[in-house]
């Protein structure tokens, strides 16, 4: 337990870490290209990308030499052992999705603690460990989802899997800025596997778009194509009655539309109220009278 506690040490837990998660990320990649029909190359291609996506694109993006990947002679071997392992056993579809569950939770912790561990190594501070080991442990997923035509897992739809790496990676770098870099890595791996898994079960997850609109009168005012002339003409139209009140509903949609009504067809000025006389009388008498005509 105290050679853990050495900086060789920590590198040598890192790097098992990391091949774990190559492993594990490789043998879901396989598991994923069974359940597409793919042939033996589309194995090896979707078992390597997943396995080793992520390592890739957190070495680039650290340029601290060529990537592990590239220089450690245990990577592609790993990962091709775990593509290989998907493609000769065969169970069935509930077994896998299990397996991919579990596989899934132990990539995250094992990428998100190892990617901060190697982040903080070459020297950056908290917040790039933070982004390093998120990627590191979710790019070979985008990467291979996106070979395959499908949306990226990190972007929705999944239980609480880009926010785990960015807790494991953020107890990792608690843990080592206060001198305690096993315990960060015990811990890390630890949270990441009950979190993810909790999540899972419970059907836990970030909240996707909202269809909160606001209802203020400013708010209204700066919706696109709303008019002054609007409220003027809400103005004029007030007291009218109900149709007065269809009528500057529909000026008001005209408006937002950027339509024009034709002149006359929406305000249309009531005729002033007058007494019944003996005009009015007459009248009513004149279509009695035509009307008794017709009937006839």
């Amino acid at each position: 337990m105290a050679e853990l506690l050495t900086p060789h040490g920590v590198d040598v837990a890192t790097r098992g870490l990391d091949l774990a998660g190559v492993f594990a990320a490789a043998l879901q990649g396989g598991a994923i290209a069974r359940t597409e029909r793919l042939d033996l190359f589309g194995f090896v291609a979707v078992g390597v990308v997943s396995g080793l996506g992520g390592g890739l694109i957190r070495d680039t993006l650290l340029q601290h030499g060529t990537p592990v990947a590239l220089t450690d002679v245990f990577y592609l071997p790993t990962a091709l052992a775990g593509a290989f392992i998907a493609f000769l056993i065969s169970i069935s579809q509930e077994a896998w999705d299990r397996l991919f569950t579990a596989l899934d939770a132990a990539v995250i912790g094992f990428w998100a603690v190892a990617g901060a561990q190697k982040t903080l190594a070459a020297g950056l501070g908290w917040l790039p460990a933070l982004l390093l080991g998120t990627i590191t442990a979710v790019g070979g997923g985008a990467l291979r989802d996106m070979m395959l035509r499908r949306v990226p897992v990190v972007l929705g739809g999944n239980a609480l899997y880009a926010s785990v790496a960015v807790v494991a990676a953020a107890i990792t770098v608690v843990c080592s800025y206060a001198e305690q870099p096993t315990l960060g890595i015990v811990l890390g791996v630890t949270v990441a596997l009950v979190l993810r898994l909790t999540a899972y079960k419970r059907g836990w997850g970030l909240p996707s778009g909202l269809e909160w609109q606001p209802r203020s009168r400013l708010a209204s005012a700066l919706r696109p194509g709303w008019r002054r002339e609007s409220r003027t003409a809400e103005g004029r139209g007030g007291g009218r009655g109900r149709g007065s009140g269809r009528a500057t509903s529909a000026a008001r949609r005209l408006r937002f539309r950027g339509a024009h009504p034709a002149p006359g067809t929406l305000w249309r000025k009531a005729a002033p109220p007058h007494p019944p006389g003996p005009d009015a009388r007459d009248d009513a008498d004149g279509d009695d009278t035509l009307g008794s005509r017709i009937g006839r």
